[in-house]
């Protein structure tokens, strides 16, 4: 059972028809789907006691700085003197160096601020003992400077 040439084209020509108004209509219902979606989540600042930041915001901090590398293993040295040991620390900063070239011109200053911690925490006699020739004795004169 075949349709007629007539009833043939008179479907195609709907088909073709319901097909450009899909293709008009779908993207613009997909886009405020969308964006309902998107404005419904709880990020989105419904909540009225919170305040949403715009770009022109005076109250908005300013981007972070990046830390010298220097001062991260700095930083990480001082709180594992105060973790484990100075012992600890200065092996680390020893190795730190040998991996990376480049800190072994901060090595100095970060061996002496680990002997003044070292006093601070442990006291000057016991802070003496860890001593060893990481940095070229930095480290005892940062214990000496601080006691």
């Amino acid at each position: 059972m075949s349709l007629p040439n007539a009833t043939l084209a008179s479907v195609t020509h709907t088909a073709r028809r319901i097909g450009r108004s899909l293709a008009l209509v779908l993207p613009v219902v997909l886009v405020l789907s969308g964006t309902l979606a998107v404005s419904a989540v709880p990020w989105a600042g419904q909540d009225p006691t919170t305040q949403m930041l715009t770009a022109s915001s005076s109250e908005v901090s300013s981007p972070a700085k990046s830390r010298a590398p220097q001062d991260v293993l700095r930083e990480q040295l001082l709180a594992e003197l105060q973790e484990k040991d100075p012992g600890v620390a200065l092996t680390h900063l020893q190795r730190a160096v040998e991996n990376r070239p480049s800190l072994a011109k901060h090595c100095m200053s970060i061996a002496r601020a680990l002997g003044r911690a070292a006093v601070d925490y442990y006291g000057p006699t016991r802070a003496q003992s860890f001593s060893r020739p990481v940095c070229d004795t930095s480290y005892a004169s940062g214990v000496m400077r601080a006691g």
